[in-house]
């Protein structure tokens, strides 16, 4: 069974089809077919303009006609489209998610922080956890993070925040908002330390394959660190050609940096687990066991 999932959010839209193979006794198999990402940053308007651009909107309708041609190549069951923080801010997101379904058939749904922080942790990731350990699941985007505590294998407290990379980037954060990210992450971890990271979006996961990790799917506290230090260090020219950065992560993955080192530090954090799984993974599975 073929089943497709697509994440619009503030820095880019992410096209995935994954493949579920039922096992009998089992948990099924998710498989990744395709991903298909587009640099479509409908943050920058939203945040800045506080509506989505006539330009972006046009090249959102492109994707989408794309799309829906897509899911009949795939030959895929079901499919469902979430829209995160750039579309929520947006003035005009209704009218551009109407504009989308009339011309490419595809419904986009405006999903609010906390029904993010949801299909994220749809994934179960938690099947993997140690039962004894607590862990805070980090999911940094463009326009907003996500937190979500998890102690013996179960979300015990989630909140969502307008923190995210493209607003750090065009300084559009309010002030009250960053201290209140930080002292809610102080605030609830005191309940469950020690803790263990979870980091989810393209930036972590970036700086995953960056490290060269071969033995381990975490990242230190001091790794972040060294890595936030060396891409400071670099012009965005040099992220580009050096680093060989794609020009639209070579901006946002330092703020990306430092909203994870942030969560960490105030959680007292000392290594996070990088499963590179998102969103549109957290779709699949959400797709998956409504049709089970």
């Amino acid at each position: 069974m073929i089943l497709s999932a697509v994440d619009i959010g503030s820095n880019a839209v992410r096209m995935l089809f994954g493949e579920v193979i039922p096992q009998k006794g089992k948990p099924p198999i998710f498989k990744k077919r395709e991903l298909v990402r587009l640099p479509i940053r409908l943050g920058e308007d939203s945040f800045l303009q506080g509506k989505i651009s006539k330009r972006q909107e046009e090249r959102l309708v492109a994707a989408m006609c794309a799309y829906s041609q897509l899911l009949n190549v795939f030959d895929v069951k079901a499919y469902r489209a979430c829209a995160t923080s750039a579309m929520r801010d947006a003035a005009n997101g209704k009218d551009v998610i109407n504009r989308v379904k009339e011309k490419s058939g595809i419904k986009i749904e405006i999903i609010n922080g906390k029904e993010e922080a949801s299909l994220i942790f749809q994934n179960h990731i938690e099947d993997s956890l140690d039962q004894k350990a607590n862990y805070l699941y980090i999911d940094v985007g463009g326009g907003s993070a996500e937190l979500t505590f998890i102690s013996q294998k179960k979300v015990v407290d989630s909140r969502s925040f307008n923190v995210g990379t493209l607003r750090m980037l065009h300084q559009t954060i309010r002030a009250e908002e960053w201290d209140e990210y930080k002292r809610w992450i102080r605030h609830t971890s005191n309940d469950y330390k020690p803790l263990i990271g979870i980091g989810s979006g393209g930036n972590i996961n970036k700086l995953f394959k960056m490290a060269g990790k071969k033995d381990s799917k975490f990242l230190s506290y001091e790794k972040i660190k060294e890595m936030s230090d060396m891409l400071n260090s670099h012009t965005y020219k040099e992220r580009v050609e050096l680093l060989e950065l794609n020009p639209d992560r070579a901006d946002v993955i330092v703020p990306a940096t430092k909203i994870f080192l942030t969560a960490m530090k105030h959680a007292g954090i000392e290594k996070i687990l990088v499963p590179q799984i998102g969103l549109s993974d957290g779709i699949i599975h959400a797709l998956y066991e409504k049709l089970a």
